[in-house]
């Protein structure tokens, strides 16, 4: 028992904390899933080139940049009710991939994935807080991370799993029934998280509404964000279906790759955060984004420099270490933090932090494509490596701290 001990202390009595958390495991392990064998199955069934790839991605990431109208529209939907209504929004767009369709069709139904996708993103921190006793919603915050990690481990080896004894146990030669296969779990388990979001503990709050606010001061932290999402997309787009198109990875193999990411994060994740608090947010951002120049060139030269062999592990080596490095992101949530005059300032100012990064994300997809397609992985993943770079600069012109009684910055 001694392990819900620390639990008790977190979370407030009959707040619909543990019903809340059992939902969102499993919806972690929905979302592993799904990010484990979309990008296989893009490529292998539907035949999605370099830059269909980009566009496809400029749909998947429009309900982001939609986000603030969607919630508006909901205003008097309370955090709970979004956050069902968003897990049945993601239940009928992997549903429905079931159905044979041509590309266009595809892209839709992951666009309405993604819509519950995002609609549950926001209300899923306001619960975490709501749930959390005074003082303690940073730790609420942290298991929910935890706990999404933990869901994409068991998601992903489920996927594993599913395609390497599909393959080699039952010799099933039509991918699509596996794929399937996969749909049809990941509407189960959407399911099962749904019904565990009813609990009479449950509070019909309504948390107040981000608004997109912009203010000279956080020019900087505008910057880093437009910098940062430009360089996140690239990876999050392309670094898998690289893996897969270029360097041969099957499904099982990407699922694995991703499960392992997921599983060191559970751990790096803390770690970051510890050496953020040591080092200061500055250093932090500046240093991690030099790393990241030589983690992106290394992805793009990786099988000019090295045989192809040794270019594929040095290939997934980066794409793990990229996963680890991208949590350093909390370092600019920390900054708008130290800035900031009032809670309700943070909020909104990192509502807009986010709106920007996908904003430049939906750009990012599209012009990486045809990067790749007319120049080649190089090039791509060269121009990922100058957003790095920007992104270094931009840090540097954040004040160092000056009074020695103030916390490392």
């Amino acid at each position: 028992m001694r392990i819900f001990k620390p639990m008790a202390d977190v979370f407030q009595p009959r707040s619909g904390a543990l019903a809340f958390f059992t939902s969102i495991v499993i919806w972690g392990i929905g979302i592993g899933c799904f990010m484990a064998t979309v990008n296989n199955f893009l490529a292998e069934i539907h035949e999605i080139g370099k830059l269909e790839r980009g566009w496809l991605e400029f749909f998947r990431e429009m309900p982001g940049v939609l986000l603030v109208l969607l919630l508006a529209g909901l205003h008097r939907f309370s955090d709970w009710k979004i956050m069902r209504l968003g897990t049945l929004v993601s239940m009928a767009g992997v549903a429905l991939l079931c159905i044979p369709a041509n590309k266009a069709l595809v892209t839709f139904l992951i666009m309405i994935w993604s819509t519950g996708e995002h609609l549950v993103m926001p209300v899923r921190t306001a619960i975490a807080m709501q749930v959390a006793k005074p003082g303690q919603a940073g730790q609420s915050l942290g298991l929910v991370t935890s706990a999404m990690n933990g869901g994409t481990v068991l998601g992903s080896m489920m996927v594993a799993a599913i395609f390497w004894f599909g393959a080699n146990r039952l010799a099933i030669a039509n991918r699509l029934v596996l794929y399937n296969v996969v749909w049809g779990m990941i509407f189960v388990l959407m399911l099962v998280s749904f019904v565990c979001t009813f609990t009479r503990n449950a509070p019909e709050t309504v948390s107040k509404r981000p608004r997109l606010y912009f203010n000279r001061k956080f020019t900087v932290f505008y910057l880093l964000e437009l910098f940062y999402g430009a360089r996140k997309q690239i990876f999050l787009t392309f670094a898998p279906y690289v893996l897969i198109v270029h360097y041969g990875l099957q499904t099982s193999q990407i699922a694995l790759l991703m499960g392992i990411c997921a599983a060191v994060n559970i751990f790096g994740s803390p770690l970051i955060g510890r050496l953020t608090d040591r080092v200061g947010y500055r250093n932090v951002m500046i240093y991690d984004t030099v790393v990241l120049f030589f983690v992106c060139m290394l992805y793009g030269f990786a099988d000019q420099l090295f045989p192809a062999r040794v270019a594929v592990i040095v290939v997934c080596l980066n794409f793990l270490f990229d996963a680890v490095i991208s949590t350093t992101a909390l370092a600019a949530s920390l900054y708008v933090r130290d800035i900031t005059s009032s809670r309700e300032e943070v909020t909104s100012t990192l509502a807009t932090g986010i709106s920007i990064n996908h904003v430049i994300s939906i750009a990012a997809g599209p012009l990486g494509g045809w990067v790749w397609q007319q120049w080649g992985i190089a090039m791509l993943f060269s121009f990922s490596a100058l957003m790095a770079i920007a992104n270094t600069l931009c840090a540097m012109l954040i004040p160092k701290p000056v009074r020695a009684g103030k916390a490392k910055a």
